[in-house]
């Protein structure tokens, strides 16, 4: 039987009505030169705009676009790993609609993709249309991450990559609430390359990511491949402590200038403060990890799915007649 390899590509979509019909367009062209069969799966995670009625349009015009509606907004992770789960073919692509990742740059990830990776990823050389604030800080977080962390996360990476097939049951089979994805796919390992590009801007719509939501996912991502948690008990914890420091070298300086009425109350207070913002921190610690046993104990799924059509499967394998071997006799047509 003789057939051609299955290439889907997964876009989970959050209000991007504005820009999908052009993503449609630069998508299916490059898909279409591509020698494989090749199918689309639009993920919507809970849009208040036209998004669903457009992508519920494409899959009515395309028998290869498939369409994912989810019941709420769950987030990106879990929108991207609802198409994961539902995408069928030999290799997956992952790309947001947004297009600041070029769907030009697919043929090249599929060409690394027949050589044997099984993991091929964008890396952005440049990020376009991005303050440098925003850039200042990814290439923070990247730094943190990649000395905390022992599972890799190549830097100046995101969500763009291909996946083959192996490398999506491998990431299939891991269920945690927490997701964050860019550590996942490095988790599960396998043959992986990068492959450099130039980030564009968006091209319509805005963002929907502020500073505070990327500050509380990179908080997400170093919590989730780190053992040092950070969040609000911990911030406390540190806050006190350095209070704690401030307020103590004022009592001690104070009581060597002027003198202090209360014998031992400067060194009473400075080991209180002190000690009171080093328990906070260890509470903090503490909570961070049992918050997560306690998501992980309620067993919640991690998405609900309110309709789903998935793309036509691709058309059965054609019989290749085997060739006849040197000397062997041949089959004559009968009269």
């Amino acid at each position: 039987m003789a057939s051609r390899p299955l290439l889907i590509a997964v876009v989970p979509c959050h209000n991007e009505a504005e820009v999908l019909p052009r993503l449609h367009r630069r998508l299916s062209a490059v898909l279409d030169g591509i020698d494989a069969e090749t199918r689309i799966l639009y993920v919507d995670d809970g849009s208040s705009d036209g998004t669903q009625g457009l992508i519920l349009d494409l899959a009515a015009t395309d028998a290869r676009v498939g369409t994912i509606l989810l019941s709420r907004n769950f987030g990106k992770e879990a929108a991207l790993t609802a198409g994961l789960d539902h995408a069928v073919g030999d290799a997956v692509v992952v790309l947001d609609a947004d297009l600041q990742d070029p769907p030009e740059l697919i043929p090249e990830f599929w060409a690394r993709f027949l050589d044997g990776h099984d993991v091929v990823y964008g890396i952005r050389r440049s990020r376009a249309g991005e303050s440098w604030l925003k850039r200042a800080t990814a290439s923070a977080f990247y730094r943190t991450i990649g000395r905390l962390s022992r599972t890799p996360v190549p830097a100046e990476t995101g969500d763009f990559r291909l996946l083959s097939r192996r490398a999506l049951d491998a990431l299939k089979g891991l269920r945690e609430r927490h997701r964050f994805m860019k550590g996942l796919f490095g988790w599960v390992g396998f043959r992986q390359v990068g492959v450099p590009y130039d980030r564009a801007p968006r091209a319509a719509g805005r963002t929907k990511w502020n500073y505070w939501k990327l500050w509380n996912f990179a908080l997400e991502g170093i919590t989730s491949f780190s053992a040092a948690p950070l969040k609000v008990a911990t911030y406390v914890g540190v806050l006190t402590a350095l209070a704690a420091f401030a307020y103590g070298v004022w009592i001690v300086v104070k009581t060597l200038l002027w003198g202090d009425p209360v014998a031992g109350y400067p060194s009473l207070m400075t080991v209180i403060l002190f000690l009171g913002g080093i328990q906070l921190i260890a509470l903090g610690l503490i909570g961070e990890y049992l918050g997560r046993l306690y998501e992980e104990s309620k067993q919640r799924p991690l998405y609900l799915v309110d309709t789903a059509r998935l793309p036509a499967p691709p058309p059965p394998a054609l019989p290749v007649a085997p060739a006849a071997r040197a000397g062997e006799p041949r089959a004559l047509p009968i009269d």
